[in-house]
């Protein structure tokens, strides 16, 4: 026999609790038997697939930041054709005065390389667009008519690289003392 202070009191709990372990760990083992974890070449390919996604989404928000980008500048250039309608519907052209004017002419309207697209700057990001007139008569009979045609030409830049020229077009009827 064992000293008394040698043995062990096990308590009713002590002993629900181990029962309950290896219950525990024999439903598992047999449960998983032939379960193996995830292979390095599983892991590599989930790893691969994420990464792509990643990438796909941040190339979309790029991409959508760039149109983004070029609507602004797009509008500021229908803007300023719009300013150039604007001024050739504002010049003087009365063929029944006393003495005929038209200011409504090409010839008044120099196309000048110096506008400035109205978008925010910073520092040298600044986007020159030029505004080229074309006035025709279009009719004569029975009253006088003028087609007045604004081209904005334009270039986006991003990142540093230039790229093809665009150009916005407003077009517009005119007749006298308008």
């Amino acid at each position: 026999m064992q000293p008394a202070e040698q043995l062990k009191t096990v308590s009713r709990t002590d002993v629900l609790t181990q029962a309950f372990m290896r219950t525990q760990r024999q439903n598992f083992r047999s449960w998983c038997t032939g379960c193996a974890a995830f292979t390095l070449a599983e892991v590599a390919v989930a790893l691969g697939i994420s990464a792509l996604l990643f990438g796909g989404v941040v190339m979309g928000f790029v991409q959508s930041a760039q149109r983004a980008e070029w609507s602004a500048y797009n509008l500021a250039a229908h803007s300023l054709a719009m300013q150039g309608v604007e001024q050739a519907r504002a010049a003087t052209w009365d063929p029944s005065a006393p003495g005929p004017i038209d200011n409504c002419l090409p010839g008044n309207f120099p196309s000048v390389g110096t506008n400035i697209l109205d978008v925010p700057i910073s520092g040298t990001n600044i986007t020159y667009a030029t505004n080229t007139w074309t006035i025709t008569t279009v009719g004569t009979n029975p009253y006088p008519l003028k087609m007045i045609r604004v081209d904005c030409t334009w270039k986006f830049i991003k990142s540093g690289i230039s790229s093809p020229v665009f150009t916005n077009t407003v077009a517009t009827l005119r007749a006298p003392n308008q």
